[in-house]
C-alpha cells in the first residue's frame, strides 16, 4: 500500500489538501506528518503551505523538518504547494529577506517588482488563471495547456535555472508557478481547490514513478 504524508509545521491548510489526496488515492495510506521520522517512513510527500515565508521557516526549524525536507527532496515523490514551492528556494524578498530551504537555487519575488511593473493589478493574485506548460512532464498528463488553476498568492519563486520551470501564468507579466527537480515537483497554485484538473494532478502525482 502507497504512504502518503502531508507535511504538518502548522502553517497549512491540511483538511482540503487530505480530501484530494483521499479523493484520488482512495486505496494509499494518507498520513499527516509532524515529525522527520513520519516524513522518511512515507513513500511521497505533499508539502503545503500558507502564510509569510520568514514564519513558515520558523516553525519548520522549530520542529527539525527542515533537513527532512531536504533529504526527502531528493528520495522520494514530492509536491510542493504554495508556499510548500517558495521556501524550497535560497531566500525570499519578504519581511526584509527571509532564508530558506535552498533545495532549488534561486529568489522569491513580490509580485510588485515585476518589470516592468504590474501597475493596476491588485494584490494579492487571488483567483483563477491560465497556467502554460512549458516542457512535458507526468504531472502535466491529462491536463490541456492553459488550464485555469486556482491562484492565492503575493510573491512568486524564480529559479536560477529556467529549465526547471514546468509552468507559467500572467499577473499581468509572466511568472513561473511550476517548479521540477528530479523527483520534486512544486506549484505556486492549489491543486487542491482548482476542480478536476487540480485532482487530475494530484493523481499524476501519486502515480508518478520519477
Amino acid at each position: 500500500m502507497t504512504s502518503v504524508a502531508i507535511v504538518d509545521y502548522g502553517m497549512s491548510n491540511l483538511h482540503s489538501v487530505q480530501n484530494a489526496l483521499q479523493a484520488c488515492a482512495p486505496r494509499a495510506r494518507i498520513d499527516v506528518a509532524r515529525d522527520s521520522r513520519s516524513m522518511r517512513m512515507a513513500d511521497r510527500l505533499v508539502f503545503p503551505g500558507q502564510g509569510a515565508a520568514s514564519k513558515c521557516m520558523q516553525a519548520i526549524q522549530a520542529q527539525g523538518l527542515d533537513e527532512a525536507l531536504k533529504e526527502a527532496a531528493y528520495s522520494k515523490p514530492m509536491l510542493g504547494i504554495c508556499m510548500g514551492l517558495q521556501v524550497l528556494l535560497e531566500h525570499s524578498e519578504e519581511n526584509d529577506g527571509t532564508d530558506c530551504l535552498g533545495i532549488i537555487r534561486g529568489e522569491v519575488k513580490h509580485l510588485s517588482n515585476q518589470k516592468p511593473a504590474a501597475c493596476g493589478h491588485k494584490i494579492p493574485h487571488l483567483g483563477w488563471n491560465r497556467v502554460r506548460q512549458q516542457g512535458s512532464h507526468p504531472l502535466w498528463n491529462g491536463i490541456a495547456d492553459q488550464t485555469h488553476f486556482y491562484f492565492v498568492h503575493s510573491y512568486y519563486a524564480q529559479p536560477r535555472d529556467d529549465s526547471l520551470i514546468m509552468g507559467s501564468s500572467d499577473y499581468p507579466h509572466a511568472f513561473s508557478c511550476a517548479l521540477a527537480k528530479d523527483g520534486l515537483f512544486a506549484v505556486q497554485f492549489h491543486p487542491e481547490k482548482s476542480g478536476k484538473q487540480g485532482l487530475q494532478l494530484i493523481q499524476n502525482f501519486i502515480n508518478w514513478k520519477p
